[in-house]
């Protein structure tokens, strides 16, 4: 018995070409978005283990916040806390660190820092419901910091900046290098990455973390591409992004972002279930009584797939931009794989294509003027 045939419903993504960049938890969010229909492309752009530790640098970091009392303590990031203690736990050196910090007043990025702070015996005196590490630096803005002492824990990228307006301010500030992030080994799925992008190739590309988003634009700056990319992402490819942290790298490039309202993998993926239909003809409509959606490249019709070649998938899709108004036959040259080579008569066999795919009074001819879908 055959299996029946997949539904909107069933493969929201059917269609679509999404690229991810994640090298943590890369096989968890490629098998979810997979579920869902779509294409997955993948190029991790950082090192899939990304947090290199210095151990002597911490070690002596660790030690000079022992050696002094803290005013103030910044968390930032879960597995920053996590991976501190435990290199502090292996030197003997947690029981003094937590007990320091035990006495500072503690500010944690979000969720993820809190927990790893609980977990060994810290408290919070605040964290930020956006999870944003620039309301954090807010919440410290209409306070007299002058004199105190502010240990900050670095989140993979340089905190230098933050630390210099911090003593601007009177602090004295400690910035402590748990980890570096780093970019992968391997360039060439980079760089295929940034050409899919450039080319316009993929629907959306998904970010989980900030620095994957400055080593994407890096990579295209290498290639001469960062331009295109930009415009492609301003445009026509979604960036979507797991939490407003990783959104926030996007703003000095002026790239739009989506986000889900909990920064959560499956929540990120789920966003793309809604708002990658919606940006690409998703609504469903009635065309000389069927009901018709188009997922990406894949034509559903009356919940059936219905697979097109390129030149009647053009037509579609350029008739459905203005859904029962009439295009030219000129326009329709225009948007036909091929371009200037072909004739009218290339429109006329993709109409045809078309009407045999998804019903001969599906598409109108409306003479000496053009087609049109017959919509209700």
């Amino acid at each position: 018995m055959n299996a029946p045939a997949p539904t909107p419903e069933a493969e929201p993504l059917a269609g679509y070409r999404i690229g991810v960049t994640a090298a943590r938890k890369a096989e968890e969010q490629i098998t979810l978005i997979e579920r869902r229909g779509a294409t997955v492309e993948w190029a991790p752009f950082l090192s899939v283990e990304p947090n290199r530790i210095d151990a002597p640098a911490l070690r002596a970091a660790t030690q000079a916040v022992i050696d002094r009392p803290v005013d103030l303590f910044v968390a930032t990031t879960g597995i920053g806390i996590r991976s501190w203690f435990d290199a502090a736990e292996s030197w003997g050196l947690l029981e003094p660190l937590l007990a320091t910090l035990g006495e500072a007043e503690i500010l944690a990025r979000g969720p993820k820092s809190v927990g790893a702070l609980r977990r060994r015996g810290l408290r919070e005196l605040w964290a930020p419901e956006s999870e944003c590490f620039e309301d954090v630096l807010a919440h410290l803005r209409g306070r007299d910091l002058n004199g105190l002492r502010i240990v900050v824990q670095e989140h993979g990228q340089s905190l230098s900046m933050v630390a210099h307006a911090l003593r601007r301010r009177g602090a004295v500030v400690t910035v402590v290098t748990v980890y570096r992030v780093e970019s992968a080994d391997d360039p060439a799925p980079m760089f295929r990455m940034v050409d899919l992008v450039a080319e316009r190739k993929l629907d959306a590309v998904t970010f989980t973390s900030a620095p994957a988003v400055a080593s994407l634009m890096d990579v295209a700056g290498v290639i001469g591409r960062r331009d295109e990319v930009v415009a492609a992402l301003q445009a026509d490819v979604m960036a979507t992004c797991v939490g407003p942290v990783t959104a926030a790298a996007f703003e000095m490039w002026g790239v739009p972002t989506v986000q889900p309202d909990r920064s959560r993998l499956a929540a990120m993926v789920k966003l793309l279930e809604t708002e990658l239909p919606s940006r690409k003809h998703g609504t469903a409509l009635d065309v000389a009584g069927h009901t018709l959606v188009l997922h990406g490249d894949v034509v559903w019709l009356d919940g059936t797939p219905v697979h097109l070649s390129p030149a009647p998938l053009a037509v579609l899709q350029s008739l459905l931009v203005n859904p029962g108004h009439v295009v030219s036959r000129r326009e329709l040259l225009a948007v036909l794989p091929g371009g200037a080579t072909n004739s009218e008569h290339a429109v006329d066999m993709a109409i045809a294509r078309l009407r045999a795919a998804i019903g001969t009074g599906s598409v109108q001819t409306v003479v000496k003027r053009g087609y049109r879908l017959v919509v209700s």
